[in-house]
């Protein structure tokens, strides 16, 4: 019989073999990404904090009320939410970060996020 797997397990599962390559530092923090059905999430987080479990330094989303976005699950969703968290990176001294799609494919609004840093300088 076969079994029709989630596609959510199996992008669980990548985005666990990713993170075992690469752990992010407090001078370099992992840049995480959250893709939804409606909203995109990105958050720095420092691995090696608080006895290996992790500290999250900073965050920025599509939820933002301020973000004029007209849709929240767009390429321009993801362009804000990369713009947001390169400056607040920059704003504590950041500029270089690890960047985790977290099993996604490096497509559409994760890319997004992940270029509009690039442009609004953080290295990644």
């Amino acid at each position: 019989m076969i079994k029709k797997i989630n596609k959510d397990t199996v992008r669980k599962k990548k985005a666990q073999r990713i993170r075992n390559r690469f752990e992010g530092t407090a001078s370099r923090p992992r840049l995480t990404v959250f893709r939804s059905d409606k909203h995109i999430y990105a958050q720095l987080i420092d691995d090696t904090a608080n006895n290996g479990i992790g500290k999250t330094l900073c965050h920025a989303s599509s939820l933002d009320k301020n973000s004029g976005l007209a849709h929240t699950n767009t390429v321009e969703a993801g362009q804000y939410v990369g713009k947001k968290i390169a400056e607040q990176a920059l704003a504590m001294g950041i500029k270089e970060v690890v960047f985790d799609r977290s099993g996604y494919i490096y497509h559409g609004r994760v890319a997004a996020v992940a270029e509009s840093a690039r442009e609004a300088g953080l290295t990644l």
